[in-house]
């Protein structure tokens, strides 16, 4: 193809990832300018915020905003989609797709390709997201941007292909964002006109519970991918760099125990003990109990032993 066509395809496929699908422009793991450029623009987007001001509705709407789609990032499209630590009906499984979906992390098929390919390959030379093989601001956001971050391998998600909704949001992945923005614009523009008192309106609004709340997201889940493999501590000596972290476990609602994670993916929870705080799983906890989910996968006998043996080794250590 041409460099015209090559913009154009790129163009295309900020609305339909599937787009030329055969093609690939460039090096695999090259930077795809145009590809990126609304991932960019959300980014500089940010500074809006210098002229739509700041309200106290705005900024608690892209708090809440934040946790709750970080919630349906960790709970659904990793332990979930990703893992199937739980079961859950069609029905909300395609809610918590949706729900993922605004995150703009794209969609939870592709999500779920990328993360089973990390953790058979984790920090080998096949890792996408490596921190060891490519560095750390490769690690956070590098990849992100790369012909190979875009691409979806189907045959790590064949178990999810025969869900026709979960395709589609998954293939057009700008389309949930996208409605989300519509949604709050409107939202801040009837809070605006029905109580003023809130300080806000539709543009205020879409900056901060939309733009400055994704972008917040984003970086505190690939964190994951880039910090908890470098700055921790190790429980158990798993054959990649994975790490525990306090910090990243509460910005991430419990992802932060990543090296418990790599210990043992199947469960649903990855705080092993008591005081490894993981709101993800309490918040599945509840979801099971009010009848949304139920099998919530259990941390097996052996590992909670061995959890508890090496942490009494490490007490007792001169």
């Amino acid at each position: 193809m041409t460099r015209v066509q090559n913009v154009l395809v790129s163009v295309v496929r900020w609305f339909d990832s599937e787009a030329h699908s055969d093609h690939i422009s460039g090096e695999p793991r090259a930077f795809s300018f145009v590809r990126v450029l609304p991932f960019i623009g959300l980014h500089l987007a940010c500074l809006l915020v210098l002229f739509t001001g700041t309200s106290a509705f705005a900024v608690g709407f892209a708090v809440a905003f934040f946790f709750l789609r970080m919630f349906a990032i960790t709970g659904f499209y990793h332990r979930y989609f990703s893992h199937k630590t739980f079961k859950t009906n069609r029905f909300w499984q395609f809610v918590f797709g949706v729900l993922g979906a605004s995150a703009g992390q794209r969609g939870p098929l592709w999500w779920a390709a990328h993360h089973r390919h990390h953790h058979q390959h984790s920090d080998q030379p096949e890792d996408l997201h490596s921190p060891k093989q490519s560095g750390f601001w490769w690690a956070h956001i590098g990849w992100f941007t790369c012909e190979d971050g875009f691409r979806m391998n189907e045959r790590r998600v064949r178990d999810w292909l025969r869900f026709p909704e979960l395709r589609f949001i998954n293939r057009f992945d700008a389309l949930v964002p996208a409605v989300a923005v519509v949604l709050i614009f409107g939202l801040g523009e009837a809070l605006a006109l029905w109580a003023p008192g809130l300080g806000t309106n539709g543009v205020q609004l879409v900056v901060w519970g939309f733009v400055i709340s994704t972008v917040a997201l984003f970086h505190a889940t690939v964190s994951i991918n880039s910090l908890a493999h470098v700055w921790g501590s190790r429980r158990f000596d798993t054959s990649d760099d994975s790490r525990n972290n306090f910090l990243l476990a509460l910005i991430t609602l419990g992802e932060g125990w990543h090296n418990n994670h790599h210990r043992w993916p199947q469960s649903a929870r990855q705080g092993f003990r008591w005081y490894e705080i993981d709101i993800t799983y309490y918040l599945l906890w509840v979801l099971e109990k009010l009848g949304i989910i139920h099998d919530l996968n259990p941390l097996p006998a052996q590992i909670r032993e061995e959890t508890l043996r090496l942490d009494e080794l490490r007490r007792v250590k001169p």
